[in-house]
């Protein structure tokens, strides 16, 4: 996985930082990790800092000064990687419910496969969620046929948050342009790769939902995702 890097943003995840840098390193000597935490009151950031010895010029850290968003982190993370030499840049929570044994099959559409885009999706093969209530794994499921049915992506899992994108992508997308940074964050960035005509990819696989720390979903999030869908198609016809 030369060339590889995985971004990992956090916010009080003391419980799962250690065990998931040390997964995700443990499947290539090769891949790097950047952490971008949002200044956790549980001293995430700290926990990271006392890695960085046991694995040096591998595992980064940047420290934000506050809780800002999801997307906002990622951007912040795309931004660093591509001042860098990374060809292969991830998206992954800290909290295992993406499963770091899939990340070489991520590498592989997008190396091998000639994928600019590969998606973890959990919905290419039937519903593979596991520890979700059914009343969560609906919503998620609905949500992806709703974005689906209003961009008109070919898309499954149009709100998965495990990607790799190819530097080429990065590089072409505006990331300042980019407005939502919260659930939508992940319908933005496949909508704006997909309008720009790059090959995109879905990798089958499971989601486990978190065993340990709390989840970061909320209503908020939720409604900025489903009004934000037909706002960001709307604005995409008007720029044709």
């Amino acid at each position: 996985m030369q060339g590889a890097i995985v971004i990992i943003p956090t916010y009080n995840e003391i419980e799962n930082i250690d065990a998931i840098i040390k997964a995700v390193f443990s499947q290539s000597s090769a891949i790097h990790i950047l952490v971008v935490d949002d200044n956790s009151p549980d001293l995430t950031a700290q926990k990271v800092e006392s890695l960085q010895t046991e694995f040096p010029n591998r595992l980064f850290l940047e420290t934000r000064k506050e809780k800002s968003g999801l997307g906002t982190a990622y951007i912040h993370g795309f931004k660093w990687c591509l001042a860098r030499d990374y060809n292969y840049i991830f998206e992954m929570d800290a909290d295992f419910s993406h499963n770091p044994e899939d990340l070489i099959r991520l590498y592989k559409a997008c190396h091998v496969e000639g994928a600019d885009m590969s998606i973890g999706s959990r919905y290419i093969r039937g519903v593979n969620v596991v520890n979700w209530p059914m009343s969560r794994v609906l919503m998620s499921y609905l949500a992806s046929k709703y974005v689906r049915v209003i961009t008109g992506m070919k898309i499954h899992d149009t709100t998965a948050g495990f990607v790799c994108y190819k530097r080429t992508v990065l590089e072409t997308l505006n990331l300042d342009a980019i407005r939502f940074i919260g659930y939508a964050f992940q319908i933005e960035m496949k909508f704006k790769t997909y309008l720009r005509g790059f090959k995109i990819i879905e990798v089958p696989v499971i989601f486990t939902d978190r065993t340990k720390g709390e989840s970061k979903l909320s209503s908020g999030i939720i409604s900025e995702a489903i009004f934000g869908v037909i706002s960001m198609k709307v604005k995409s016809l008007f720029r044709k």
